[in-house]
């Protein structure tokens, strides 16, 4: 019998579409701190990476430093916004009410966040407590820290695991995770190049849709 495979999903612009949403809250508390000029091209730069990483990286390219006593003010903007905006990704929820196997959660984002994003589009009963986030782990993605975490929660052999990513940043930790890696190109922050980074990256395959993952995964034994 062939080993059951674990899905591992990333959550912002995967199964949730905030990627959008979470860019115009980074711009709001920059402008709020006296910090113009940080927009979504900058944080476009920025998808896959961890608050922390997010700020160190946003200084590198505006020069902008974030005051550390004011890292709540982050998820304090982008909290009201996912309360009133934040959608599931399209065709999602009809995905994981076919899926059959083992699935998982593994993000950037805080446990607090993945849980509110998930809650609040109501998603969360797909996923249970298997919810990892680069906070319990010492290196974010790209690093493949996260997803060794979850493989070994889940009692997955990553060689058996299939991660499915939006950002460059996921499927490079996927791919040194040694991990099957799918890019999901569908959320609404994508643009004209993305499924080439991805591609580039190292995914195996990139889909626009949840039908075309779900066609992908059948191929590798999956049933979606």
């Amino acid at each position: 019998m062939a080993p059951s495979r674990l899905i591992i999903f990333d959550c912002d612009g995967v199964l949730v579409d905030s990627e959008p949403l979470a860019a115009k809250a980074y711009e709001r508390v920059y402008d709020k701190h006296g910090m113009p000029g940080v927009h979504g091209g900058i944080i476009a730069q920025c998808v896959g990476m961890k608050q922390a990483d997010i700020i160190v990286r946003i200084k590198e390219l505006t020069g902008h430093q974030f005051p550390s006593t004011a890292d709540g003010d982050i998820w304090a903007e982008t909290k009201a916004l996912f309360s009133q905006e934040l959608k599931p990704t399209p065709g999602i929820t009809a995905f994981l009410e076919t899926l059959e196997g083992g699935s998982c959660v593994a993000s950037s984002s805080s446990v607090e966040r993945i849980n509110h994003s998930l809650a609040i589009t109501g998603l969360a009963r797909f996923f249970g407590d298997a919810i990892y986030s680069s906070s319990m782990v010492k290196n974010g993605k790209p690093a493949p820290d996260i997803f060794l975490f979850a493989a070994a929660k889940m009692g997955a052999n990553p060689a058996d695991c299939i991660v499915i990513e939006d950002s460059p940043f996921g499927i490079q930790g996927a791919v040194a995770a040694g991990m099957t890696a799918v890019g999901y190109t569908g959320g609404g922050h994508t643009y004209a190049e993305h499924a080439a980074r991805l591609t580039a990256a190292g995914a195996d395959f990139t889909c626009a849709d949840w039908h075309e993952v779900s066609r992908q995964l059948s191929g590798l034994g999956v049933s979606a």
